[in-house]
């Protein structure tokens, strides 16, 4: 299906993309006159095995801003290559897309940081050691947080008495959860939260000069913080509670971004 036959489906000529996480999805009920075309339509597209992941484009209105929606996030472990795990990222950008919110759920590496909390991604390490052996180094800055969009987040959450918290996203392979060792590494990295995707999508975004935004919703404790046991269905349900806040968040940030 070519990019063409795609937007006759979809429709969509507007400027911002999301990127939803797992157990995320309630923002999509926030738009209206969705479309929706699931990713096995697409030739070429591989699609989301993972629970809490549809996988599906969704173009729809938010008041009067047109939204792109990838609703089915895609991730290494589930035996694709890193080019098809940003496909969403590169349909968004060859749909026109300039502004993206990626989103996702991921384990707080802090005590003080509590399950349930919602935080800026300002800075990440690829702890996956996939492309080289050595430490990984924090990338930061405005090639890869837009600078203007940050400021914006923050603004909202205090207009909207909402606690966001700010820090550095650690990517690691997965499918597994963490072990307390590498949590600790990860620790003494400088990492506030770890998680097996986004990381990617933020690279793919950077290459398209993509203005991006990355919120996390922290639905756990990494491994060794407390004495739980991981589990995926826990992370669904943690990501439900923060639900109030995330969703007044995103949609204060989409109206703040402007409509087109």
């Amino acid at each position: 299906m070519l990019i063409n036959e795609i937007n006759t489906i979809l429709k969509f000529n507007g400027s911002l993309g999301i990127v939803l996480g797992s157990g995320l999805d309630h923002i999509v009920d926030l738009l209206n006159d969705k479309i929706i075309l699931p990713y096995s339509k697409i030739d070429s597209f591989p699609s989301s095995t993972v629970d809490g992941h549809k996988g599906e484009l969704i173009s729809g209105y938010f008041l009067e801003k047109q939204i792109l929606i990838a609703r089915g996030r895609l991730h290494l472990y589930e035996g694709i290559k890193k080019e098809e795990v940003i496909m969403p990222i590169e349909l968004f950008h060859e749909l026109g897309v300039k502004n993206i919110i990626i989103t996702n759920s991921s384990g707080s590496l802090l005590l003080d940081n509590k399950p349930g909390s919602l935080m800026l991604i300002d800075g990440h390490y690829d702890c996956t050691f996939l492309d080289r052996s050595r430490l990984p180094d924090l990338k930061k800055g405005d090639k890869y947080y837009n600078e203007n969009l940050v400021k914006l987040a923050f603004i909202v959450a205090k207009e909207n008495n909402v606690e966001l918290l700010k820090g550095k996203y650690c990517w690691m392979h997965g499918p597994a959860y963490e072990t307390p060792a590498e949590i600790q590494f990860l620790q003494k990295l400088g990492g506030d939260a770890v998680g097996m995707s986004t990381l990617p999508e933020v690279e793919a975004a950077k290459k398209n000069k993509m203005s991006t935004l990355v919120l996390s919703v922290l639905t756990n404790y990494a491994a060794g913080l407390d004495n739980k046991t991981l589990k995926h269905e826990d992370v669904l349900l943690n990501a439900k509670k923060a639900q109030k806040n995330f969703i007044k968040l995103v949609k204060n940030i989409i109206l703040g971004i402007g409509a087109e």
